[in-house]
Protein backbone atom coordinates (compact mmCIF):
# COMPACT_ATOMS: atom_id res chain seq x y z
CA UNK A 1 0.00 0.00 0.00
CA UNK A 2 0.55 3.51 -0.33
CA UNK A 3 0.98 6.47 2.15
CA UNK A 4 0.38 10.00 1.35
CA UNK A 5 2.50 12.31 3.06
CA UNK A 6 5.11 15.47 3.23
CA UNK A 7 4.18 15.40 -0.21
CA UNK A 8 5.01 12.60 -1.48
CA UNK A 9 3.54 8.45 -1.67
CA UNK A 10 5.34 6.15 0.17
CA UNK A 11 5.07 2.32 0.13
CA UNK A 12 4.61 0.67 3.24
CA UNK A 13 4.34 -3.44 3.33
CA UNK A 14 1.27 -3.70 4.99
CA UNK A 15 1.42 -7.24 5.14
CA UNK A 16 4.01 -6.79 8.31
CA UNK A 17 1.25 -4.57 10.25
CA UNK A 18 -0.83 -6.33 12.57
CA UNK A 19 -3.90 -3.73 12.22
CA UNK A 20 -5.57 -3.05 9.45
CA UNK A 21 -4.86 -0.60 6.34
CA UNK A 22 -7.92 1.78 7.63
CA UNK A 23 -5.79 1.95 10.97
CA UNK A 24 -2.23 2.74 9.41
CA UNK A 25 -3.62 4.94 6.84
CA UNK A 26 -5.28 6.79 10.00
CA UNK A 27 -2.53 6.86 12.06
CA UNK A 28 0.15 8.10 9.48
CA UNK A 29 -2.79 11.03 8.62
CA UNK A 30 -2.46 11.86 12.62
CA UNK A 31 1.48 11.60 12.69
CA UNK A 32 1.36 14.03 9.19
CA UNK A 33 -0.85 16.55 10.74
CA UNK A 34 1.53 16.76 13.77
CA UNK A 35 -1.63 14.90 15.95
CA UNK A 36 0.68 11.85 16.67
CA UNK A 37 4.49 11.04 17.60
CA UNK A 38 4.47 7.42 17.98
CA UNK A 39 2.42 4.90 16.00
CA UNK A 40 0.16 2.38 18.03
CA UNK A 41 0.68 -0.46 15.38
CA UNK A 42 2.13 -4.11 15.62
CA UNK A 43 4.86 -4.38 13.44
CA UNK A 44 6.41 -8.29 12.43
CA UNK A 45 10.17 -7.88 12.14
CA UNK A 46 12.20 -9.63 9.95
CA UNK A 47 14.93 -11.92 11.52
CA UNK A 48 19.05 -11.04 11.52
CA UNK A 49 20.59 -7.42 11.34
CA UNK A 50 17.46 -5.69 9.18
CA UNK A 51 14.77 -6.54 12.23
CA UNK A 52 17.41 -5.72 14.68
CA UNK A 53 18.20 -2.18 12.96
CA UNK A 54 14.59 -1.57 13.01
CA UNK A 55 13.61 -2.45 16.63
CA UNK A 56 16.89 0.67 17.20
CA UNK A 57 15.15 2.65 14.43
CA UNK A 58 11.93 2.63 17.07
CA UNK A 59 13.80 3.73 19.93
CA UNK A 60 14.90 7.24 18.43
CA UNK A 61 12.30 9.67 19.51
CA UNK A 62 10.19 12.10 17.89
CA UNK A 63 12.21 14.80 16.25
CA UNK A 64 15.60 13.31 16.92
CA UNK A 65 17.64 11.84 14.83
CA UNK A 66 20.55 9.26 15.47
CA UNK A 67 23.79 8.47 13.15
CA UNK A 68 24.51 5.46 11.17
CA UNK A 69 27.60 4.92 13.43
CA UNK A 70 25.85 5.29 17.17
CA UNK A 71 23.25 2.72 16.01
CA UNK A 72 25.82 0.54 14.75
CA UNK A 73 28.14 0.69 17.90
CA UNK A 74 25.07 -0.02 19.74
CA UNK A 75 24.26 -2.89 18.17
CA UNK A 76 27.74 -3.88 17.69
CA UNK A 77 27.79 -4.16 13.44
CA UNK A 78 29.15 -1.66 10.53
CA UNK A 79 27.60 1.57 9.59
CA UNK A 80 27.23 0.38 6.34
CA UNK A 81 25.11 -2.70 8.11
CA UNK A 82 22.74 -0.14 9.32
CA UNK A 83 22.45 1.93 6.29
CA UNK A 84 21.70 -1.27 4.06
CA UNK A 85 18.93 -2.21 6.71
CA UNK A 86 17.84 1.32 7.03
CA UNK A 87 17.13 0.88 2.80
CA UNK A 88 15.22 -2.38 3.17
CA UNK A 89 12.75 -1.32 5.65
CA UNK A 90 9.62 -2.18 4.28
CA UNK A 91 7.66 0.34 6.46
CA UNK A 92 9.28 3.65 6.36
CA UNK A 93 7.39 6.25 8.38
CA UNK A 94 5.92 3.20 11.01
CA UNK A 95 9.69 2.45 11.48
CA UNK A 96 11.16 5.98 11.68
CA UNK A 97 14.55 5.08 9.12
CA UNK A 98 14.55 8.84 8.84
CA UNK A 99 15.81 9.65 11.29
CA UNK A 100 19.21 8.35 10.90
CA UNK A 101 21.71 10.24 9.25
CA UNK A 102 25.52 10.73 8.90
CA UNK A 103 28.07 11.44 11.15
CA UNK A 104 28.17 14.58 9.52
CA UNK A 105 24.42 15.47 10.03
CA UNK A 106 23.96 14.31 6.34
CA UNK A 107 21.16 12.80 5.11
CA UNK A 108 22.55 10.38 3.02
CA UNK A 109 19.38 8.60 1.54
CA UNK A 110 15.99 7.40 2.02
CA UNK A 111 14.32 4.51 0.16
CA UNK A 112 11.03 5.96 0.26
CA UNK A 113 9.51 8.08 -2.60
CA UNK A 114 11.79 11.28 -3.49
CA UNK A 115 14.08 10.07 -1.31
CA UNK A 116 16.34 12.26 0.41
CA UNK A 117 13.85 15.10 -0.38
CA UNK A 118 11.43 13.39 1.54
CA UNK A 119 13.53 12.34 4.25
CA UNK A 120 14.21 16.20 4.83
CA UNK A 121 10.13 16.80 5.06
CA UNK A 122 9.60 14.58 7.51
CA UNK A 123 12.46 15.63 9.55
CA UNK A 124 11.36 19.08 9.42
CA UNK A 125 7.80 18.20 9.89
CA UNK A 126 8.87 16.33 13.19
CA UNK A 127 10.63 19.78 14.09
CA UNK A 128 8.54 22.05 13.37
CA UNK A 129 5.58 20.13 15.56
CA UNK A 130 7.89 19.70 18.32
CA UNK A 131 9.10 23.15 18.32
CA UNK A 132 12.53 22.54 17.43
CA UNK A 133 15.18 23.99 14.61
CA UNK A 134 15.08 21.34 11.56
CA UNK A 135 18.16 18.89 11.32
CA UNK A 136 20.80 20.57 9.13
CA UNK A 137 22.31 19.16 6.00
CA UNK A 138 25.64 19.65 6.02
CA UNK A 139 25.81 18.61 2.41
CA UNK A 140 24.50 20.75 -0.43
CA UNK A 141 24.25 18.22 -2.69
CA UNK A 142 20.89 16.26 -1.07
CA UNK A 143 19.30 19.10 -1.93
Amino acid sequence: MNVEIVGSSIEVDESLVAEPVDEIRSQVADYASGDRRTFDLTVAFPDGTTGDVMRAMCEIPYGETRSYGELAAELETAPVAVGGACGRNPVPVIVPCHRVVGSDGGLRGYSGADGVRTKRRLLDLEASTRGTRPVQSRLSSEW
